[in-house]
């Protein structure tokens, strides 16, 4: 599979979509067995889960939306299916990260949405709406952009 090229300044965002994969590998293989909230290993899950959402995955969240978005609305029309649907996401994700905060539901059930929805998610932001935004930003603002893209915390779990 041909490796896609991001531009420097993006590359922190396609990091934070790295780590979200090896969440969703780390939800898949923990959940391989049917299990329930009560089990240790879906416990640790949860927390680890967690871990990834406050370490970085809201504030990835927050940098789309507050930083490169309003900054490609300036190059190209913002109402577009694949942006539209990026956020509708973002709040999906985060109703699901909310339910198992609060343990709401059933765990496993939610935790394997979520391992559906975020894997979506990562795959047409890194196939379809980066390199969109990437065509339509000139080098400039790119580049005035990276400064505000940050790593994940240290202490993700995803490390």
């Amino acid at each position: 599979m041909k490796r896609l090229s991001r531009h420097e300044a993006m590359r922190p965002l396609s990091r934070h979509h790295h780590h979200a994969l090896v969440m969703v590998l780390n939800i898949r293989k923990t959940l391989t067995n049917e299990g329930t909230a009560e089990d240790k290993a879906v416990k640790a899950l949860r927390a680890k889960l967690l871990q990834f959402w406050e370490t970085g995955g809201q504030e990835h969240f927050r940098e789309e939306e507050e930083i490169l978005l309003p900054a490609y609305s300036r190059y190209a029309p913002i109402h577009q299916e694949e942006i539209i649907e990026m956020l509708m996401e973002h709040v999906q994700i985060r109703a699901l990260i909310a339910a198992i905060s609060d343990e709401e539901g059933d765990l496993v059930v939610h935790m394997r949405k979520l391992s559906e929805v975020l894997e979506q998610h990562v795959r047409r932001e890194e196939r379809v709406i980066f390199p969109m935004m990437e065509a339509a930003l000139p080098e400039e603002e790119l580049k005035k952009l990276a400064p505000y893209f940050h790593e994940f915390h240290k202490g993700n779990p995803n490390e």
